[in-house]
């Protein structure tokens, strides 16, 4: 299988920073609530999410990262992907309804963006493959166009 391209992993990175903000931000303010009401030791709640994020932040992105991956022949997409739990995903290019490519800004800096396949169904019906190139995207998109083209034909 194709790894991701290598800017992905920063936005993985970027993104379990911004989570982990969040969190501190809540848990510090918890850690001063107690201090206030209980007398209770400065980090007793600080220090333990602290401890928590280490993987999230750190090592998480880095196994996420090198869990994914995706092949495309000429009827399907696989995509692979999941460090605890394993995801292994067959999308058949007949069954594709429309395609987008995205970007968000974290993305932007970094150079990649998102493959997004919408197919037929309700369940499951939009399919994400993330850190492609621009260049990488936008000619998948394209082979799947003239593959559903041809399939209409």
């Amino acid at each position: 299988m194709t790894p991701l391209e290598r800017g992905q992993l920063w936005v993985m990175r970027i993104h379990a920073l911004i989570g982990a903000a969040i969190l501190l931000v809540i848990a510090a303010v918890a850690d001063a609530i107690l201090r206030d009401e209980i007398a209770a030791p400065f980090g007793s709640v600080l220090a333990p999410v602290l401890l928590i994020l280490l993987y999230p932040v750190f090592i998480g992105p880095g196994r996420q990262f090198r869990a994914w991956g995706y092949r495309k022949d000429e009827r399907d997409l696989h995509l692979g992907h999941g460090v605890w739990t394993q995801m292994q995903t067959i999308v058949p290019l007949r069954r594709v309804q429309h395609i987008d490519v995205s970007q968000g800004p974290i993305e932007r800096a970094f150079g990649v963006c998102r493959l997004i396949l919408h197919t037929a169904g309700t369940m499951h019906s939009r399919v994400t493959l993330p850190g492609l190139s621009r260049e990488t995207a936008e000619t998948m998109r394209e082979d799947i166009r003239a593959h559903i083209r041809q399939d209409l034909a």
